[in-house]
């Protein structure tokens, strides 16, 4: 059973900074593509926000470059993002999730659903 468990959300001031982390287990976890994607309060669309691959290739939304990083570690297993500089436009809740491709993450705005993913996390940045 894949199981994906976020934590690190919470609230902070406009500026601030936040780690979110989630442990994965139940799989191999190299192959997997893995990532955040969220989901902004009230509305139905998600947001990729960035993603890595088995071969370490990283993907970042364009509302997120250069504040945000996504990182593994393959021996925890552990997913992590750094968020940096963060706005309130950042407030959502924040899901991870992993599947065989990429794909999820590049079309997740057009509905793309991951085939696995965590119950979320909320970030919540006030002004």
């Amino acid at each position: 059973q894949v199981q994906l468990v976020e934590s690190g959300g919470g609230s902070v001031q406009s500026g601030g900074s936040l780690r979110l982390s989630c442990a994965a287990s139940g799989y191999s976890y190299s192959r997997f593509v893995m990532g955040w994607f969220r989901q902004f309060p009230g509305k139905e669309e998600r947001e990729g926000v960035a993603a890595i691959d088995s071969d370490g290739t990283t993907y970042y939304g364009d509302s997120v470059k250069g504040r945000f990083t996504i990182s593994q570690d393959n021996n925890k297993p552990t997913l992590s993002l750094q968020m940096d500089s963060l706005k309130p436009e950042d407030t959502a809740m924040y899901y991870c999730a992993a599947d065989a491709t990429a794909s999820w993450w590049l079309h997740i705005t057009q509905g793309a659903v991951p085939r696995f993913r965590g119950q979320g996390t909320q970030v919540t940045v006030s002004s």
